[in-house]
């Protein structure tokens, strides 16, 4: 959890600081030298599995294919992994203990996306979500309805819980409350012993993950991804901005891609992705894009709550094979894990709050 700050000490170490309030690199590495510029692909995520994800996606666009194949190919891996408790299996469930998935796709050269929300019991909804797109007039399919379509398209049904997100549900429902019946009987509440066995309250894990993945393939075409399991124990039936066209994802063939995790209902309100590849069309570099979209968000909550900094990151690509990330608040720079002629690296970006 992020310490607190007052709005007085915010805005001295950074908003007071003016254009350069942002803490960051120098970001020469997001500015791409002249002949290496695309193919390119990028995830938000920075762990082995987002690189394993990178080097997958990598070998499709150096084949000559789709972006839309490569964000695929690589988003898949990384919903596959049992060990991310933000995306796909192994996803951190909503407060019944039910995983529910929501993911979508743009493919900036024919201008069509799909997207499926609350999708219960498949793997990969991002890959169901391109059937959406590719296979239907609709772009949103949710709950049963997107479950159905599944079954129709052949996807395996299978039990999204694991082990590890079983243990961080049971932990997060013993902490809900001193009054209720989880945790220890009330004769061992007092014995720290005893009560240790049952429960380790500090360790429950609750976020708002997600993963993006944005790419130009070879003949200029973008594409981009955004899957998650949502907030974590959300109410059943929560839709946050992953699924949402311009929210949680958006591609423009001639201008880029952009791509947000965080608080959704945050990035749903000012419609983030869009307002960042709009940013984009408008001259501003993918770092600039993100940065002013972070500030967009801390400028409307400063009117309502001036102690209010929520906690997104954003990502986002140009057409010509520059990329950007920032994110609102934490101990050290965001990264993003990029894939291009270089090699793979991962690139840091600017923080606008550093913790």
């Amino acid at each position: 959890m992020s310490k607190s700050i007052t709005r007085r000490g915010f805005l001295g170490h950074s908003l007071g600081l003016g254009a350069g309030a942002f803490l960051a690199n120098p970001l020469l590495a997001f500015q791409p030298s002249a002949g290496e510029k695309t193919p390119l692909i990028i995830t938000s995520h920075t762990n082995e599995t987002g690189k394993r994800a990178m080097e997958a996606g990598w070998e499709i666009l150096t084949a000559g294919g789709s972006a839309v194949d490569a964000v695929e190919k690589a988003a898949n891996i990384i919903e596959v992994d049992p060990e991310d408790t933000s995306v796909g299996y192994g996803g951190l469930p909503n407060e019944h203990g039910i995983v529910q998935l929501d993911a979508s796709i743009m493919d900036g050269k024919t201008y069509n996306a799909g997207a499926v929300a609350c999708l219960e019991k498949i793997k990969t909804p991002c890959s169901v979500a391109r059937i959406v797109m590719e296979r239907t007039d609709h772009i949103l399919l949710v709950g049963e309805g997107a479950l159905t379509f599944a079954r129709q398209w052949g996807f395996k049904e299978e039990d999204l819980m694991t082990d590890k997100a079983r243990k961080s549900w049971l932990k997060w429902k013993e902490s809900l409350s001193d009054i209720d019946d989880w945790g220890p009987p009330d004769h061992l509440k007092d014995n720290q012993k005893i009560a240790a066995l049952f429960s380790d309250r500090e360790e429950v894990e609750h976020h708002y993950g997600t993963t993006n993945v944005l790419a130009v393939d070879t003949k200029g075409d973008v594409a981009g991804i955004t899957t998650t399991s949502g907030l974590s124990y959300k109410i059943p039936g929560r839709v946050g901005d992953s699924p949402i066209i311009g929210a949680g994802l958006y591609v423009d063939n001639e201008v880029g891609a952009a791509g947000a995790t965080g608080r959704g209902e945050d990035v749903m309100k000012c419609c983030a992705s869009f307002y960042m590849v709009m940013r984009m069309k408008e001259g501003r570099t993918p770092q600039q894009a993100c940065e002013d979209a972070l500030k967009l968000i801390v400028e409307k909550y400063k009117k309502v709550n001036p102690e209010f900094f929520p906690s997104e990151k954003f990502v986002a690509i140009s057409a010509n094979g520059q990329y950007g990330c920032a994110s609102m608040k934490g101990r050290d720079l965001p990264g993003m894990s990029v894939r291009n002629q270089s090699g793979y690296n991962i690139a840091r970006g600017s923080v606008l709050m550093k913790m």
